[in-house]
């Protein structure tokens, strides 16, 4: 459980470089523990940012391909193999598939997530696996770098942050966040009949799992909802 580490760290530092590399490298260690990660297996970062995940799972002997929009690689990473691709637009089939696929903080950045994840088992081998997380809509930190204006709507919040705190943001409702729910992503991740759930939990807290089987109380107490799915052979 890191929930506590990176809520320390986001009040006397806000998200820097250290709060995400406290996340990747608690990815791992879940994969670790779940028994997931092995030397030379292929794995996909898809919607990478800096690479910081990709980063760690170099590390630990995995082949990694980076893909997101842009380039926003950190310098160490610059050699590793990175596809530019829309993940709205452009066909995920052309990245390949892999043993593993991360896309981790993608959906609510995207306007249509179900359009993704249709298209998921795409860049998944057989019997592949997909860690897929996400920060809902009415967690804690559902609204980001505006939050907990969020729990205004996400047509007002916002902008009463703007009048209150002033403060630059970054995310705006519709343009670059997108509300969603647990309840409907997991839906959306079972009607693709390519992909079968194997295990939700909230990311930062797994050894409460149990909040995830809650309808509504889940969509409170998941500060991230982590989905795990295999492509059935």
């Amino acid at each position: 459980m890191i929930i506590h580490k990176l809520i320390i760290r986001f009040i006397k530092h806000k998200d820097d470089d250290v709060f995400y590399s406290l996340q990747a490298r608690d990815t791992v260690r879940w994969l670790e523990k779940e028994d997931i990660l092995h030397a030379g297996m292929t794995v996909l970062d898809l919607g990478c940012g800096h690479g910081l995940i990709g980063g760690e799972l170099i590390k630990k002997g995995c082949r990694v391909t980076f893909a997101d929009e842009s380039d926003y690689l950190l310098p160490e990473y610059r050699s590793v193999d990175l596809f530019t691709i829309d993940v709205e637009r452009d066909d995920l089939g052309s990245l390949g598939s892999y043993d593993l696929v991360i896309c981790s903080n993608v959906l609510e950045h995207v306007p249509h997530p179900k359009q993704l994840i249709d298209a998921l088992d795409k860049v998944l081998d057989p019997g592949g696996l997909l860690y897929l997380s996400w920060t809902n809509w009415l967690s804690p930190w559902g609204g980001h770098d505006f939050s907990p204006f969020h729990y205004l709507g996400a047509t007002r919040g916002h902008l009463v942050y703007d009048r209150l705190v002033g403060r630059p943001r970054i995310h705006t409702p519709f343009v670059t966040l997108f509300p969603t729910s647990i309840g409907a992503i997991l839906k959306m991740v079972r009607s693709n009949p390519r992909l079968r759930i194997r295990k939700v939990i909230p990311r930062y807290y797994p050894e409460f799992a149990f909040i995830t089987r809650v309808p509504i109380v889940r969509e409170f107490l998941t500060f991230n909802c982590l989905v795990l799915a295999e492509r059935p052979n």
